[in-house]
């Protein structure tokens, strides 16, 4: 699969991020991509019920950065949020980013480069390898993110570290082929059952940093969205 990759697109889903939103987005602005990949960011609006709209507005107007934002008129999950980005993304690459703090843009690059250098089309980054800064916070989600991760490999026959993981790199034409169904945080993994049976895809890991929310400060992920994921891993492996 060699190609010319000039566009990355990065889909951001949005809910309730009006007051942090724009310190993504300026980070992503600073970014400079390796090849001189030119950056195309995508904002999905899932039904926030505070300013994110307005914000991404206001941002829009003032920065140089090549944004599109589409509104959801209600309130759909994650997961939809995310189907409605890569169906609308037009970059050679995808890229999955979302919209608080926890992962860093400045990473792009290092997601970008094994595809850069012909081995991969899919990239995870992962947050449980390299020696990269993570914050210490929850016990039992990273046992619950381990847990997950070695239940999926044990159906995809992947050895991942991280299937939980936010930065997911994909090529444009592989991901907007598959048939997603999760709407919610079933998405991880849903896409990464549906990747581990496409032909001849090249799958890497990269080690990534992590700068994890509380739930004071904005986390939504919870214990329920653990058992959709066993769910969807059980659904889309055996089910499908």
């Amino acid at each position: 699969m060699n190609q010319t990759i000039s566009k990355l697109s990065i889909v951001i889903p949005a809910y309730n991020e009006g007051k942090t939103i724009y310190r993504i987005l300026d980070k992503i602005t600073e970014v400079q991509l390796l090849n001189n990949i030119q950056k195309e960011v995508i904002i999905v609006n899932d039904c926030s019920k505070d300013d994110t709209k307005e914000a991404v507005e206001r941002y829009m107007q003032q920065s140089s950065l090549s944004i599109v934002l589409y509104n959801h008129e209600i309130n759909k999950g994650k997961g939809a949020a995310l189907h409605t980005g890569i169906k609308q993304a037009t970059g050679d690459l995808v890229i999955i980013q979302d919209a608080d703090l926890e992962y860093d843009p400045h990473e792009y690059n290092v997601l970008l480069k094994p595809v850069l250098d012909g081995f991969a089309d899919v990239v995870y980054g992962s947050r449980f390898m390299g020696g990269n800064a993570h914050r210490i916070l929850f016990f039992w989600h990273s046992i619950g993110n381990k847990v997950l991760t070695t239940l999926s490999n044990m159906f995809t026959n992947l050895n991942l570290t991280d299937m939980e993981t936010c930065y997911k790199l994909f090529r444009r034409e592989i991901i907007q082929r598959l048939d997603l169904k999760e709407t919610r945080f079933g998405f991880e993994p849903e896409v990464t059952a549906k990747i581990s049976r496409q032909p001849d895809i090249r799958i890497y890991e990269v080690g990534i940093s992590y700068y994890g929310r509380t739930y004071a400060e904005g986390k939504k992920i919870n214990w329920k969205d653990g058992f959709r994921a066993i769910y969807c891993i059980l659904k889309y492996n055996l089910f499908r």
